[in-house]
């Protein structure tokens, strides 16, 4: 279902509004953006009009169990050649609480489980209130947008599956499948886990894991600790391990890929209502003896009510070259109204894998903003952004204008 699908149906929820004995409720968003930027593909400036419109329809019923989500965009190329595409993003019937024991969505939606995630249009169904542990099924079209839009298929299917704990208020745990079809051959069949829990009300342990069965791998995951130990101090120390897999009928699937790991240690620390402080080290490890080092460090500043200052800085060294930068971020909340920002990002860098760029190398990003509050459910909002790069040789203004209309 394109975008002209996702307008009828919105339209047709709109004319069974009268039908009823009691009002629906349609609540929502309009957002319509101009952008204007440089086409990379062709290295020309575009300039597009879009349209995104999100909604939900509620008081079907007298209990409130149905209800109708929608989201979707459109957007017209105004001197690119790119002409009108549009996508469809969501569009589906929720009902809850039957028989105070599942939940139910049927359409057009995204699914996400800890083995993976997709939008697809089908049925998801989650099972509770029937002990210890909930279950969730779901399965459908696996939908996939390309540049001009949708890339499905026949054969692209998706399904999955999920146990998860249910009434443990300091521990979480999930264990889910989840499988994708590409013209009906298997491109991918993942099980994955998640887990979370909190200790002493100060620490919290968390885990993330997926495991490729058709590539028979560990492709994704994650172990950590958060530390409070007090309300205002956070410490983060992280391990995250990534083996690239790619679809069973994907031509990449046949190269060899290098497993990528990285340590992270992190401090955030807000000192007053005026100063907040946070710092970190990674140390990234590509395989084959390639290990690079990154440090961060930064400072949020409230000078003044209604300013806030963010300033960071960030060294990466070692495999890949060698980067220094900063950011500057400084927003003024002129009254209940009016917003107004700024800021900049400055780069220098050398690159190993292009030696011949002529050593070292700069880029900065330039960039004002504002907004403006009309009403409780209405503003507008503009960015322009100023991307100057010794790379391209050139000045990229680009800029991007915003009118939200919540109804």
């Amino acid at each position: 279902m394109g975008l002209k699908g996702f307008i009828q149906c919105f339209m047709i929820i709109a004319l069974l509004i009268p039908s009823t004995g009691w009002a629906i409720d349609i609540h929502g968003r309009s957002s319509t953006q101009v952008l204007w930027f440089i086409n990379d593909f062709n290295n020309r400036r575009q300039t597009d009009i879009a349209e995104y419109l999100s909604f939900s329809a509620t008081n079907f019923d007298k209990a409130g169990k149905f209800s109708i989500y929608g989201y979707g965009r459109g957007v017209q190329d105004l001197n690119n050649g790119e002409g009108t595409t549009g996508r469809l993003y969501y569009l589906y019937g929720e009902y809850r609480d039957l028989f105070d024991r599942a939940d139910i969505r049927l359409g057009r939606q995204f699914v996400n489980l800890s083995a993976g995630s997709a939008i697809i249009d089908g049925v998801q169904v989650n099972l509770k209130n029937i002990g210890p542990i909930g279950f969730t099924v779901l399965g459908g079209r696996d939908v996939l947008f390309g540049v001009d839009g949708e890339l499905g298929h026949e054969g692209n299917y998706a399904m999955g599956m999920a146990a998860y704990l249910m009434g443990f208020k300091k521990t979480q745990l999930d264990v889910s499948w989840f499988r994708k079809w590409d013209s009906g051959d298997v491109s991918r069949d993942i099980v994955g886990g998640n887990f979370n829990q909190y200790l002493f009300n100060n620490i919290r342990l968390y885990a993330n894991a997926r495991y490729d069965l058709t590539a028979e791998v560990f492709n994704e995951v994650l172990a950590g600790v958060k530390y409070f130990p007090t309300a205002n101090l956070i410490f983060t120390g992280e391990w995250y391990q990534s083996y690239p897999t790619f679809d069973t009928t994907d031509i990449f699937s046949v190269f060899a890929v290098n497993r990528y790991q990285e340590y992270v240690f992190r401090a955030d620390y807000t000192i007053n209502d005026f100063i907040a402080v946070h710092s970190g080290y990674t140390k990234e490890d590509f395989g084959d003896n390639s290990t690079s080092d990154v440090v961060e460090v930064g400072v949020s500043l409230h000078p003044i009510d209604k300013v806030t200052v963010n300033l960071s800085y960030d060294r990466t060294s070692g495999y890949g070259g060698e980067l220094n930068g900063g950011t500057l971020d400084v927003a003024y909340d002129m009254n209940k109204m009016v917003q107004v920002a700024a800021g900049m990002t400055y780069d220098v860098f050398n690159r190993d894998f292009f030696p011949s760029s002529g050593g070292t190398e700069h880029a900065q990003r330039y960039w004002v903003g504002g907004k403006y509050k009309f009403a409780r459910n209405m503003c507008a909002s503009l960015r322009i952004d100023d991307l100057e790069s010794e790379t391209r040789n050139s000045s990229d203004v680009q800029g991007r204008f915003v009118f939200d209309y919540d109804f």
